[in-house]
C-alpha cells in the first residue's frame, strides 16, 4: 500500500513538474500558432498575435498576449475589426477539465473596436469558419435561442476593459466612444451579473451600472431581471424592470429620466438648436416597455421647461428621425416662449420695427410627432384660449420639419370654432393660419390680439393667411390671403359719427375737425361687416358696411402690416329717415369722408371738406335738372346738409333779388369752390332767358 501511494505521489509530482516545465520547453511559436488557428476558426476572422505570448498552466491556465488583432469582415475594408495592446486570460484548470469555465481574469488593455454598418450589413456578427456560408454579415441578433444557448457553464471573477476605444461608422459618419473602462463580475451563470463602467463620447462623460438577473436566463430567452442606471451631464436614467421572455430583446419596468438641457443634448447629437431660453430641462417617468427600436411609456409624467403633462407616448427609433406619438394632458400650454420675436411697443407708445432676427425652424427636424394634446388653457401672445364643456383638443403632427396643428373644442372670448396652423421648416420658413370663429366677443379679442380697443360687438371672423420669410419682418411683409368679418350690436369707440354730422356746419366754416372725436365718444351699430385681401403684407378692404340707427357708414382702404402704416377712409352718411336697426342702406343724406392715415402708433384723422362740397353741388345740379332754381337748390342742399331747414329766408326778402341778405358763409364757401360767382345778383344777371337750359 505504501508503495502504491509513493507511486501516485511521484506521478502527481511529475505532472506538476511537467505543467510547470512545459511552457518553458515548448517553443512559443507552437502555442502562438495553435492559438491563432483556434481563435480564427472560432470567430471566422483572421486572428493575429503580433507581440509576445506567454503561457502558464499552474496554478491556473493563464495566457498573455500583446498586439492582438482580429480581422474585419469581408467588404468592410482592410482595417482590423478589433485590436488590443495587451490581452490577459486566466482560467481555473481543474474546472476546465470538467467542462466548467471559471474565469479568474480576462483583461483587454487599450482595445480598439471598429463597428461599421454598410449597405444593410454589419461587421460585428461572427460565424465560425465551419459554419460560414456565402451570405454577407447579418444584422440579426438571434442569440436568445432557448435551453443550451449559453456556450459555457462557470463563473467570471474579473472581466475588464481598460481605456477602450469604440468607433461606430454608418452613413459616412463616424462617432467615437473613448476612455471606455468596464468591469464585469458573475459568481455563476445562474447568479446576477454586475456590469459597471464609464466612457467619454464627443467630450461628454457617461457612467453606467447594470445588473442582469442571470446570464443563463438571458441567453436562453427566459424573463430576466434588469436594473440599469446611466449618469452624466447630458442625461440621467434609471430602469427597474426585466428583459422579457423571447428571442428578441424586449423589456418592461419603471423608468425615470432627466435631461438637464435638451439644447446640450441636441448639440451632442449633431443637430444644434438656435439660441434661446427654451427646450431646456426635460423629465419623464412612468411604466416603460419596448425593444431596441421602440420605447413605450404608459402612465407617464412629463415636464418640459414650465410645461407639465401626463399621458402615454411611444418613441420609435430606426427611421430617418425618431418618431413620437401618443396622447397627453397638459394643464396649461404657454406658447409664447417658443414663438419668434415680434414688434414691441415702447413706453412712449411707439411701435418698434419688425425684428430682423433670423427665424430657425430646425428643431422641427429633430423628431417626427403625432400627438393629441388636451389642455385647459392655451396662451398665445396676449390671447387666452379657454376650454369649453370639455378640455381643448390640440392635434399636433410633425413630419420631416413640417408642423401642422389643429385646435378644436375651445372657447375664445365667447367664440367657438376651429383653428389650423402650419409651420413649415422645409427650406425658407413659412406659416399659415386658417381660423373660423363664431359668436366672438370682438373687444377683448382684438385688444389681446392687436392691442386694439376701439371695436366691440359679437360676431364671426374667418381668416386664411399664408406667409414666408427668414425673419419676422420678412414674414409680415410677405403676408397673403383673405378674410371676412361680421359683427352685430356693438360700437366703434373714439368717434360719435352722429355728432360729427351735426357739427359739420361749423367745420366747413372753420376748416377744423368737428366735435365728436375723443376717447369717450362712440358710435353704436347694429351691423358691421366686410371682407379683405392680403398681398405682400398689405390688407385691402373695399366693402366695409356699418348700419346704425343714426348713420350708415361705408369704408375702404389699406393697412400695410409690414410697413406698420394705414390709409383708410370712412364715409358716414346721415340718415334722412330713421327706420330703426337694420334699415335700408341706400338712404339720402350727406356723406362725410373721414380719412385715417399714418403710422400704427400715431395715425392722423382728417375730413375731406372738398368732397362734402362736391356732394352739395351734386344735390344742386340734381335739383336744377328737376326744374328748380340752381341757387335755391344749392341753398336747400346746404340747409339740409347743415341742419338749416329748407329755404333760408330772413323774413325780409321776397326772393326777387332786392333787399336779400348776403349768402351765408357756408354758401359762399361752396360758391367759391365751384365757381358759382361771388353773389346771387351777378348770377341772376348772367342767367339766360331760357333758364340756363
Amino acid at each position: 500500500m505504501r508503495r502504491i501511494l509513493t507511486i501516485l505521489g511521484l506521478l502527481i509530482v511529475l505532472v506538476l513538474a511537467a505543467a510547470i516545465a512545459l511552457p518553458f520547453l515548448i517553443p512559443e511559436s507552437v502555442y502562438r500558432d495553435r492559438a491563432q488557428i483556434a481563435a480564427s476558426d472560432t470567430l471566422g476572422r483572421d486572428v493575429v498575435l503580433g507581440g509576445s505570448v506567454s503561457l502558464s498552466i499552474l496554478p491556473r491556465l493563464e495566457i498573455r498576449a500583446e498586439d492582438v488583432t482580429i480581422g474585419n469582415a469581408e467588404g468592410f475594408g482592410d482595417e482590423a475589426f478589433a485590436e488590443a495592446g495587451e490581452m490577459r486570460l486566466a482560467v481555473q484548470l481543474w474546472p476546465l477539465i470538467n467542462r466548467r469555465v471559471e474565469i479568474d481574469e480576462f483583461v483587454l488593455i487599450d482595445p480598439v473596436i471598429r463597428l461599421t454598418e454598410l449597405g444593410g450589413r454589419n461587421n460585428w456578427t461572427f460565424e465560425s469558419r465551419g459554419n460560414q456560408s456565402d451570405a454577407p454579415a447579418s444584422s440579426g441578433t438571434g442569440f436568445r435561442q432557448g435551453p443550451g444557448a449559453l456556450p459555457f457553464d462557470g463563473t467570471i471573477s474579473d472581466v475588464r476593459i481598460e481605456n477602450g476605444l469604440i468607433l461606430y461608422s454608418s452613413g459616412g459618419e463616424t462617432r467615437a466612444i473613448e476612455g471606455l473602462d468596464l468591469g464585469l463580475k458573475m459568481p455563476g451563470v445562474d447568479e446576477p451579473v454586475e456590469i459597471e463602467g464609464s466612457l467619454t463620447t464627443e467630450g461628454e462623460s457617461i457612467s453606467f451600472d447594470i445588473t442582469l438577473g442571470s446570464l443563463r436566463a438571458f441567453f436562453e430567452g427566459a424573463q430576466t431581471e434588469l436594473d440599469l442606471s446611466l449618469g452624466g451631464r447630458l442625461v440621467t436614467l434609471s430602469l427597474d424592470g426585466a428583459v422579457l421572455e423571447g428571442e428578441a430583446i424586449a423589456y418592461a419596468g419603471a423608468m425615470d429620466t432627466t435631461i438637464p438641457s435638451l439644447r446640450n443634448l441636441a448639440d451632442f447629437l449633431g443637430s444644434p438648436m438656435p439660441e434661446g431660453d427654451t427646450f431646456n430641462r426635460f423629465e419623464a417617468s412612468g411604466d416603460i416597455s419596448g425593444s431596441l427600436e421602440r420605447v413605450a411609456l404608459q402612465n407617464a409624467s412629463l415636464s418640459l421647461d414650465d410645461l407639465d403633462a401626463t399621458g402615454n407616448f411611444v418613441l420609435t427609433l430606426g427611421g430617418a428621425r425618431p418618431a413620437v406619438s401618443g396622447d397627453l394632458n397638459v394643464a396649461e400650454i404657454d406658447v409664447n416662449p417658443y414663438l419668434p420675436e415680434g414688434g414691441e411697443s415702447t413706453g412712449g407708445g411707439a411701435i418698434q420695427p419688425w425684428p430682423e432676427t433670423p427665424i430657425d425652424l430646425s428643431p422641427l427636424g429633430l423628431v417626427d410627432v403625432d400627438f393629441t394634446l388636451t389642455t385647459g388653457r392655451i396662451l398665445f401672445g396676449d390671447i387666452v384660449i379657454e376650454s369649453g364643456d370639455s378640455p381643448i383638443q390640440l392635434d399636433v403632427d410633425i413630419v420631416n420639419s413640417r408642423l401642422a396643428a389643429a385646435v378644436t373644442n375651445f372657447v375664445l372670448y365667447e367664440g367657438r370654432g376651429r383653428i389650423d396652423f402650419v409651420a413649415n421648416g422645409r427650406g425658407t420658413p413659412s406659416f399659415s393660419l386658417n381660423a373660423n370663429l363664431e359668436r366672438l366677443d370682438a373687444l377683448p379679442f382684438l385688444e389681446a390680439a392687436a392691442g386694439f380697443d376701439r371695436l366691440s360687438g359679437t360676431g364671426a371672423l374667418n381668416l386664411d393667411i399664408l406667409t414666408t420669410g427668414n425673419t419676422t419682418a420678412a414674414l409680415m411683409n410677405g403676408l397673403g390671403g383673405n378674410g371676412r368679418f361680421e359683427f352685430a350690436d356693438g360700437a366703434i369707440r373714439g368717434v360719435n359719427l352722429a355728432q360729427v354730422l351735426r357739427n359739420i356746419r361749423s367745420s366747413i366754416t372753420s376748416g377744423e375737425m368737428p366735435e365728436g372725436f375723443g376717447d369717450q365718444e362712440e358710435t353704436d351699430f347694429s351691423s358691421l361687416s366686410g371682407t379683405f385681401t392680403l398681398a405682400n403684407g398689405v390688407a385691402t378692404n373695399n366693402d366695409l358696411l356699418m348700419l346704425s340707427p343714426l348713420v350708415r357708414v361705408a369704408g375702404s382702404g389699406t393697412v400695410d402690416i409690414g410697413g406698420q402704416t394705414l390709409d383708410y377712409s370712412l364715409r358716414p352718411r346721415a340718415v334722412a329717415s330713421l327706420q330703426g336697426q337694420g334699415g335700408e342702406t341706400d338712404l339720402r343724406g350727406i356723406e362725410i369722408p373721414i380719412r385715417i392715415r399714418g403710422s400704427f402708433a400715431n395715425p392722423s384723422i382728417s375730413i375731406d371738406f372738398e368732397a362734402i362740397s362736391r356732394a352739395l353741388l351734386q344735390g344742386a345740379v340734381t335739383g336744377a335738372i328737376r326744374g328748380e332754381d340752381p341757387e335755391d337748390a344749392i341753398r336747400g342742399a346746404i340747409g339740409n346738409a347743415l341742419g338749416l331747414g329748407g329755404d333760408q329766408d330772413d323774413g325780409e326778402g321776397t326772393g326777387d333779388g332786392e333787399g336779400e341778405d348776403e349768402p351765408s358763409t357756408e354758401e359762399q364757401i361752396i360758391r367759391g369752390l365751384f365757381g358759382l360767382g361771388g353773389n346771387r345778383g351777378r348770377q341772376e344777371e348772367e342767367q339766360p332767358e331760357d333758364g340756363g337750359r
